[in-house]
């Protein structure tokens, strides 16, 4: 339902000695956009309120429960929805006469249910709706809004009219409305909530009988006591409540390191054997002799064939923590598992880096690379073709990965083209050297897989088969070990690494000139 606070209402006298029991105004001002209860802004079009049908009831803050009379008249004009209200002869239609009557209520508030609307941007345009009720309201939503003319006498004080005579309004109950009302004068409005009322905080805290007596009485009185005690009513706030005020926790734990191995993945790591300091990695170094024949009777060419013992050294890395029994057994999460989890980023963070330093070490033949054109694609073509003739003239074999710092793949992947297209596209086309996007993986340039990694030193640009570089590994994970004296656990994350050039004649870098 919406709800609109609308412009002046009046409370109008009759003319004997009974109290007028009639109040009229403006129930809903046209086209003027409003924003009613829920923070829908709305407007409604001329004519868009029934005059016929159902009277709507007159009710007290939109209170089904508390109706105190109904509509009696309605008429629509150019300004508005114009009403003449009758007020019910009750205890508490008397309540509301004399409110009305001292000015403590000023303002009418309109309830309908659009039937027919439509959106003008953020604004609801109403076309048709059902008025459902008007209700009174103490608090006028903006400026003017309040009674203009209180003309009427309470039960006991009421005197006689000096003009005997029936007024026009009697026999017309919409001949006092001003249909020339304008539009300005029917300014838009925030329904407002009712405050808090001012009264003395050294009123009394009632017991439950005095709470009680004043409910059943009802009425005003009811009203001045609940308006006394919500106003002495002590204040609480979040610093008087840190006893129940939780403090939770939002699971799970951010964990900022990744824990990557770009090297190690593209590699791929070999089983290390469980004994030994030192293992043997065997590698051909001299070739047997093939040759044409030599003629009829005449011998083959001899050769020999050498394997040469590589020594490898296992490598140890690893850390621990000690960790207090009141910290574990109290925590959450549990910190045991974070723990764990953050010691197995790390060593796998550090177990990558050790493997990209000793690629780069490794790959000792260079290539010569222009810095000056390193925005240049033809000159990043000419190195990596280059580089992989020299690969291929000593091994037989061409480069099938494209190692790169991060500052390399930024240039790398920003080369374009004459036309400044991208060189490699994100939807590579046919004709495209390869694809590449700011997500890293996985992406290709030149046909070979890029792999960058954030552990190699800036302006590493290497092309190689990745089978002439062996890493070699026996992760052990976790351990844990018990301290009486101290109530203690102490954690140690562990493996074992190695690496070997096997073939440094499969690598190439750049050597900037």
């Amino acid at each position: 339902m919406l709800r609109f606070v609308a412009e002046n209402v009046t409370l109008d006298a009759s003319a004997d000695d009974t109290p007028s029991r009639r109040i009229t105004g403006i129930a809903a001002p046209y086209n003027v956009e409003a924003t009613v209860m829920g923070g829908q802004r709305v407007r409604i079009e001329p004519g868009a309120l029934p005059t016929d049908g159902p009277d709507p009831r007159l009710l007290e803050e939109h209170d089904t429960g508390r109706i105190v009379g109904k509509v009696v008249a309605r008429e629509s004009t150019d300004a508005g929805m114009l009403f003449t209200a009758e007020i019910a002869r009750t205890r508490a239609g008397d309540d509301i006469v004399e409110l009305l009557r001292m000015g403590a209520i000023d303002s009418v508030s309109v309830g309908i249910q659009p039937t027919e609307h439509e959106f003008d941007g953020p604004v609801m345009v109403v076309k048709a709706a059902q008025w459902d009720e008007l209700s009174l309201v103490y608090r006028p939503a903006f400026a003017g809004a309040v009674i203009t003319k209180v003309a009427a006498s309470s039960p006991d004080d009421a005197e006689p009219d000096t003009e005997p005579t029936p007024t026009e309004e009697e026999t017309n109950p919409m001949s006092d409305i001003d249909n020339t009302v304008s539009v300005e004068e029917a300014a838009p409005a925030v329904v407002a909530t009712a405050p808090v009322p001012a009264a003395p905080r050294n009123f009394a805290m009632p017991s439950a009988a005095e709470y009680v007596s004043a409910f059943v009485r009802g009425g005003a009185t009811w009203q001045d006591f609940s308006s006394k005690l919500r106003a002495a009513a002590p204040d609480v706030v979040t610093t008087d409540l840190d006893g129940v005020l939780p403090t939770p926790i939002v699971a799970p734990v951010y964990n900022g390191l990744r824990g990557l191995r770009p090297v190690v993945d593209a590699i791929g790591p070999k089983a290390m054997p469980a004994s030994g300091k030192v293992f043997i990695r065997p590698k051909v170094t001299t070739h047997t002799t093939i040759g044409a024949s030599n003629g009829e009777n005449v011998a083959l060419d001899d050769g020999t064939f050498v394997v040469d013992d590589l020594q490898v050294t296992k490598g140890v890395f690893g850390g621990f923590v000690t960790v207090s029994e009141e910290s574990i057994d109290w925590s959450s999460p549990e910190v045991l598992g974070l723990i764990l989890d953050d010691m197995a980023r790390q060593y796998a963070k550090q177990t990558d880096n050790k493997c990209a330093d000793d690629l780069v070490a490794g790959a000792t033949n260079t290539t010569n690379f222009t810095v000056a054109d390193i925005a240049d694609p033809a000159e990043w073509a000419r190195w990596v073709y280059t580089a992989a003739e020299a690969i291929l003239s000593a091994t037989d074999y061409l480069p099938t990965h494209l190692f790169l710092s991060p500052n390399m793949w930024r240039a790398l992947g920003l080369l374009v083209d004459t036309a400044d297209r991208p060189l490699f596209p994100q939807a590579g086309p046919m004709n495209s050297f390869g694809s590449m996007s700011p997500t890293g993986s996985p992406a290709a340039a030149f046909g070979m897989t890029v792999v960058v990694d954030s552990n190699f030193a800036n302006d590493t640009v290497i092309v190689g088969q990745p089978d002439g570089f062996e890493i070699f590994e026996q992760q052990k994970g976790a351990i844990s070990t018990s301290e009486a004296s101290t109530l203690s656990r102490t954690l140690a994350f562990r493996g074992y690494l190695a690496t070997l050039m096997i073939d440094a004649g499969k690598f190439r870098k750049a050597a900037f000139v």
